[in-house]
């Protein structure tokens, strides 16, 4: 597979990733909505990194570290925002954070996350353009 090719394999997969999000929030699915969401911002990354670093992407789900490997410019709100969408997947992928992180994914906290999510998503988009 080539870089163009790889590139699309991974905004392909994002998008996927992000129709799944909001049919989980429709469903009520919360806590899964957002760890998807989180996938959704991490397959981004990831066709960045191959479109500014070419080669293999990290084996990481940490957005900010993966964010910072491709050299991408961000603002200081931006690395916040990274770093607390990766702790979607770290809560809901490990049981000891599980039942604290689904008492908070209330509709209301959820919304406002993929808002968060979404410029996320229109931000990344726009770079993997240009």
């Amino acid at each position: 597979m080539n870089n163009e090719e790889h590139i699309k394999f991974w905004i392909d997969s994002s998008d996927e990733n992000f129709q799944s999000m909001k049919n989980m929030f429709g469903a009520g699915e919360y806590m899964w909505a957002l760890f998807i969401g989180h996938l959704s911002i991490e397959k981004l990354l990831k066709a960045y990194y191959i479109k500014t670093m070419g080669g293999d992407v990290p084996r990481t789900h940490d957005l900010f570290r993966l964010a910072v490997k491709t050299g991408l410019e961000m603002t200081e709100d931006q690395k916040d925002i990274l770093q607390y969408i990766t702790l979607f997947n770290l809560e809901t992928r490990y049981e000891d954070y599980k039942k604290d992180f689904y008492r908070k994914c209330t509709r209301g906290f959820t919304e406002q996350n993929i808002s968060k999510i979404e410029d996320v998503r229109t931000w990344l988009k726009q770079k993997i353009k240009n």
